[in-house]
């Protein structure tokens, strides 16, 4: 069943107008409908064309949060062959946020770490929403140490609200498990390709993402926190939200014109969730082709250009 969005609500009404149509002729093979049904899909499609092409960040967000939007494991199930997911923190326990393990990438080999969010009520309660606690990035860095120790890239795939913020995650050390995390990104001596999905926000999402290169899906949003919590710290209120975002910088299209990320996957008319075949595919591709750019590299020079990188950010128009 379609998920509609508040800003999809024109669509929502034709499509539901275009079933009711159908129905109406399975229950009456008398009925034509065929010239109907294809005048209301000619105006349906563009209707969702052009929302999608004037979309506002707060739609974006909105879009990026969608419930059937595809997540890590839609992603692994279609690209990774002879996936085995590897658990634990070796510490304390097994974070059920953070999706790791060895698999294959069209042949290569590859170490996978993402972020869950769960794609139904069983699903979101058991990968916590996407917010991993310390041990779910403790976990990351023991993975990311066995990659460098095999010599094998790692891909990850982000996709959360922020990292958990419950009593229990602050006293296991959340923000140093966060900050060893995504120092490890920088000090791999393989290739890293980070590619957000969905939402990557805060330092939740910057524990896996400081990669050679950092990919966006079209419709994902990427920021230092959530409009929600910007609006709350800068306005003492959650209405601001639409505003916040709004100021944020953090769509894909502003991000890549900020020089903070490399590419942008294009999505489907109407966003990942409408195709998510074709989104899945199409991110592989662009996976593959960034990884076959560091083909031949040393290590120590993969981590250089990768702390380069990260270094440069801010410093466009102030040189």
């Amino acid at each position: 069943m379609q998920t509609y969005l508040d800003f999809e609500k024109p669509v929502a009404e034709l499509e539901d107008k275009i079933e009711e149509l159908r129905q109406l002729a399975a229950k009456d093979a008398s009925v034509t409908i065929s010239d109907e049904v294809a005048r209301l899909e000619i105006r349906a499609a563009s209707l969702l064309r052009q929302s999608y092409t004037k979309l506002t960040p707060w739609q974006k967000t909105l879009v990026a949060r969608h419930p059937n939007r595809p997540h890590c494991l839609d992603y692994v199930g279609q690209l990774v062959t002879e996936f085995t997911p590897l658990a634990g923190d070796r510490g304390f326990a097994e974070d059920n946020a953070v999706i790791g393990g060895l698999g294959r990438l069209s042949g290569r080999p590859i170490m996978l770490i993402g972020q869950e969010k769960g794609a139904d009520t069983e699903g979101r309660v058991r990968h916590n929403f996407g917010m991993p606690r310390p041990e779910g990035y403790r976990k990351a860095v023991r993975l990311m140490d066995l990659a460098e120790k095999f010599n094998l890239p790692v891909v990850t795939l982000i996709d959360t609200p922020g990292a958990y913020p419950g009593v229990g995650a602050e006293e296991r050390g959340q923000a140093e498990a966060i900050a060893r995390s995504t120092d490890r990104c920088l000090s791999l001596q393989v290739p890293l390709i980070a590619v957000i999905l969905g939402e990557g926000m805060s330092g939740g999402a910057i524990a896996l993402a400081a990669g050679n290169r950092v990919i966006m899906l079209e419709h994902s949003i990427y920021s230092v926190i959530s409009p929600e919590g910007c609006s709350s710290i800068l306005w003492r209120a959650a209405d601001k939200a639409k505003e916040a975002a709004a100021a944020m910088k953090l769509t894909a299209q502003e991000l890549l014109g900020l020089g903070i990320i490399d590419t942008i996957i294009p999505e489907p008319v109407g966003g990942a969730h409408r195709e998510p075949l074709q989104t899945i595919r199409e991110t592989g591709r662009i996976i593959e082709q960034a990884l076959e750019e560091l083909d031949g590299q040393d290590g120590a020079s993969i981590r250089a250009a990768r702390r380069e990188k990260f270094l440069n950010m801010g410093r466009k128009g102030l040189l």
